[in-house]
């Protein structure tokens, strides 16, 4: 039988076996709730102590497409792998701001957490970003891009995220191997929304955010998830952008994506749409940490 992975780790008989028993006795739970099940008696933790629910749902669809076990039916209206519905309201886009960095300082990243500040945040992403508005996948945190200067303004978006399972560039010049990738792989991080407002011409503005927004997810990560984050990556649309600002902010380019993407199961994708690979060392020695021995 194919071996099945949760989080780069083969799953073991028994842990098979009581996923499987769990999933035919408490069939009537949704997929969340028997997620955070499996999770509670598996003991399937992040290093701050919170369940990974996500991952283990994304285990769970993966052993009912094998034929291992069912699940409840998603609910109505949101089939998988549709995008949360963002409504953007009809305002009119502010006047151009077209100014010099320096009249815009101090800028600041403000960390998304109020009901409002993750409608505004969704409502930008959906309405300026090519890619809009998804749930991502693990672990994140956002933040809205701000000025105080001359007046109040939100300037753009960012997102960190959990990083991709396997990236050839990536994985290649870090060096690891597969044991190790499934031991460290938790100490990269994503950058994996990156909006600056259209109306928003401000020279070297972006790579000015990503220095400081490495700055600030490096503290913001560790505190929320526990992981000290020692590499972080991205992924530019050669078709659509250069990837200028992230060269310019000293990232590395290691190459192209094959084109496939974390859901392409059935390998149906390779080389469709790749993407451009940016790296950033966030320790100087963030290769020998990665590539340590489990």
């Amino acid at each position: 039988m194919e071996d099945i992975r949760f989080c780069g780790q083969v799953l073991e008989t028994q842990q098979r076996s009581l996923i499987i028993a769990l999933a035919k006795r408490y069939g009537r739970l949704s997929r969340h709730e028997l997620a955070q099940t499996v999770c509670e008696l598996l003991d399937w933790r992040r290093p701050n102590g919170q369940p990974k629910t996500i991952e283990c749902r994304a285990l769970l669809e993966r052993m009912q497409e094998a034929g291992l076990i069912g699940l409840p039916a998603l609910k109505s209206g949101r089939p998988q792998g549709t995008r949360t519905r963002v409504l953007v309201s009809p305002d009119p886009e502010p006047a151009a701001t077209d100014a010099p960095l320096a009249t815009l300082q101090p800028i600041r990243l403000r960390r998304v957490a109020t009901l409002g500040e993750r409608t505004l945040w969704r409502t930008l992403i959906e309405r300026h970003h090519y890619l809009g508005h998804r749930v991502p996948f693990g672990a994140h945190l956002r933040y809205l891009i701000q000025t105080t200067s001359p007046s109040p303004m939100v300037l753009g978006c960012l997102q960190f995220s959990s990083p991709a399972w396997r990236l050839k560039g990536r994985d290649q010049w870090i060096g690891w191997d597969d044991a190790t990738r499934a031991q460290h792989l938790q100490s990269v991080i994503c950058n994996s929304r990156f909006l600056i407002l259209p109306h928003v011409r401000v020279p070297n503005l972006a790579s000015h955010v990503l220095a400081l927004a490495l700055r600030t997810v490096a503290t913001d990560w560790t505190a929320a998830y526990g992981v000290k984050p020692l590499l972080a990556e991205t992924l530019v649309d050669p078709a659509r952008f250069t990837g200028h600002c992230y060269l310019a902010a000293n990232w590395i380019d290691v190459g192209l994506t094959t084109g496939r993407g974390r859901e392409d199961r059935q390998h149906t994708r390779h080389g469709v749409n790749p993407k451009r690979i940016w790296l950033y060392p966030l320790v100087p020695d963030a290769r020998q940490r990665l590539t340590q021995a489990p």
